[in-house]
């Protein structure tokens, strides 16, 4: 009953919004994005999750986020999941609902059937032992495909990711341009740069056949380091984009052994100068703190902010699943014998924390 009321609820709401002359979206094309990657949203639901604003009254949570100002919602795309969640059908309900409530849209696709970053750029089970030629092709056909369902669904994604943290290329072996030694230094893999960047550029021209404005993005996984060679690197190989990506995620210390000051100043240096070297603005396409530590990640987050804002060439900021909380995870986690994602935004009562307020105000 719980579900089904929640469910029942959040129709409602979309439905009620679309009814009342709401603009097609809240802020004009191009101006800056305070957004959110979502994507979890429907499984959550389907696990009967409820999001509560500061009244304490059960509110669709895109409508909750909406209400404090955000303005973009991020999707990621995967080939063919075994659950069917962020498959082509997951991802254009999704859109729907976000586009009839205000919101931009950004698609992230992931080309693999579960995540893809940094470590992991497994190719889909449907595209092994495809040669370089086929592989294109299977980029270009997907992304199409997924972009004309939401065209025809009436949703006009004003960004495109091609690729998810493609730090070290995408689709591997095929893509991979970078291998990291023992010594944590980097090998170049022979002819990899030449055919990521045909990849890239397979997906790039797919974005533009179906819509022409939208905004491609090539997303790198770390905003403290300086990534100018890689952005460099795939252009000279014949790879195109329109706008640069990043994640930022400032309170993980295991990961880059800084403190989060160190990591706000640096972020702050390389956005400037990948605007400055590439010429166009850069969007944060990730960015995540801890939701255990909710004080010190509203003090992160508000620096960080600053930050990004006096830059002037900051395109936005999408906070990665903020909406996950009190210990909830995708069931499949359990088989893999992972633990719950540990940097949303919503206290364990489910209510918005105070730096997804910040980010969104």
């Amino acid at each position: 009953m719980k579900k089904t009321f929640y469910l029942l609820f959040a129709v409602v709401s979309v439905a009620f919004c679309a009814c009342t002359g709401k603009p097609a979206t809240d802020s004009p094309r191009g101006t800056y994005a305070k957004g959110a990657d979502l994507s979890w949203l429907t499984e959550q639901e389907r696990d009967s999750v409820l999001f509560y604003n500061d009244n304490g009254e059960p509110q669709e949570c895109i409508a909750l986020l909406r209400s404090l100002g955000m303005n973009a919602v991020r999707l990621r795309v995967w080939v063919n999941h075994t659950t069917g969640w962020c498959n082509k059908p997951d991802v254009v309900a999704k859109a729907v609902r976000a586009t009839a409530l205000g919101q931009r849209i950004m698609i992230d696709f992931h080309y693999s059937d579960n995540f893809a970053d940094p470590s992991n750029q497994t190719v889909p089970a449907e595209w092994q032992n495809y040669d370089l030629e086929q592989m294109c092709q299977a980029v270009t056909d997907h992304t199409v495909e997924v972009l004309t369902a939401l065209r025809e669904a009436g949703v006009n994604p004003e960004w495109v990711q091609v690729g998810n943290e493609t730090t070290y290329g995408m689709l591997w072996p095929m893509g991979r341009t970078q291998v990291l030694q023992s010594d944590s230094t980097l090998s170049d893999c022979e002819g990899g740069w030449q055919r990521y960047a045909m990849l890239t550029s397979a997906g790039y021209d797919a974005v533009k056949s179906v819509f022409p404005d939208a905004i491609v993005i090539v997303h790198h996984d770390n905003a403290y380091l300086d990534n100018t060679a890689f952005y460099h690197r795939l252009q000279d190989n014949g790879g195109k984009f329109d706008m640069i990506g990043l994640s930022h995620y400032p309170m993980m210390f295991y990961w880059c052994h800084k403190p989060w000051q160190e990591m706000n100043t640096l972020a702050e240096a390389n956005v400037k100068r990948l605007a400055e070297e590439f010429g166009g603005k850069v969007m944060i396409a990730e960015v995540g703190m801890v939701s255990a530590e909710e004080e010190l990640s509203a003090v992160v987050m508000q620096d960080f902010l600053n930050r990004m804002q006096a830059t002037g060439v900051c395109a936005g900021v999408f906070y990665w699943e903020p909406q996950v909380f009190n210990g909830w995870k995708p069931r499949e986690y359990d088989a893999l014998g992972w633990g719950p994602y540990e940097m949303g935004a919503f206290t364990n009562d489910g209510r918005p924390q105070q730096a997804l307020k910040l980010m969104l105000e």
